[in-house]
């Protein structure tokens, strides 16, 4: 099983990139973000899935483990194969899809070309089962390493980033968008409900 491939940029299309390593290249699909982010000729290294079937053996390649995990959890659900989950991480952030998923945020995962309304609702309930909601309550959720020597979020922080993130919502915001907002502001977990929603509000204008 191959793990990662380090690499050079060989050349890339619309939904793939080949990296050369030992003389050989390695042709990924991999999400948008990557494609647009990719320049032939650099060193790039990509966590990777082979995904084997009768008909068919193809690698995909991601930019963090988190992203891969995703991915290998998304297929892991009936009816959703390597191109949906490919086509929601190329339009959502895995931050974002977490955050769609916890929120119960069905416009944000309808933007995925080929999900409709029912299809989200479907998805937000397995994945609600399968990802981690508690990694949103940690300080370093959204980071690729953990960053050591920081307290876990208080009981009181957690309530007030509920209810800032649900007055958010009222106000008409998605709730991918508020909870997005509200995580963002500086100092947030030594402010109230009212001085954090103010700062979120601020951030989103």
């Amino acid at each position: 099983m191959l793990a990662f491939i380090r690499g050079q940029v060989e050349y890339k299309d619309e939904e793939a990139v080949v990296l050369e390593n030992g003389g050989i290249g390695y042709r990924m699909r991999v999400p948008q973000h990557i494609l647009q982010e990719s320049r032939v000729g650099e060193e790039k290294m990509l966590h990777t899935h082979m995904y084997v079937r009768e008909d068919e053996i193809s690698l995909y390649g991601f930019a963090s483990r988190r992203e891969l995990e995703t991915f290998e959890t998304l297929i892991s659900i009936s009816g959703i194969g390597p191109k949906a989950a490919l086509a929601l991480l190329s339009t959502l952030t895995v931050e974002d899809l977490y955050y769609a998923v916890f929120s119960e945020d069905v416009k944000s995962i309808t933007r995925t070309p080929g999900i409709g309304p029912k299809g989200a609702k479907r998805l937000i309930m397995e994945l609600k089962d399968k990802l981690d909601m508690e990694e949103i309550a940690s300080e370093d959720f959204g980071s690729q390493e953990k960053r050591s020597g920081e307290e876990e979020a208080s009981a009181d922080h957690g309530s007030s980033l509920n209810d800032a993130a649900a007055a958010l919502i009222a106000l008409g915001y998605s709730g991918t968008e508020a909870w997005k907002a509200v995580r963002a502001v500086p100092g947030g977990d030594g402010m109230d409900v009212e001085q954090l929603l103010k700062e979120a509000l601020k951030h989103m204008m």
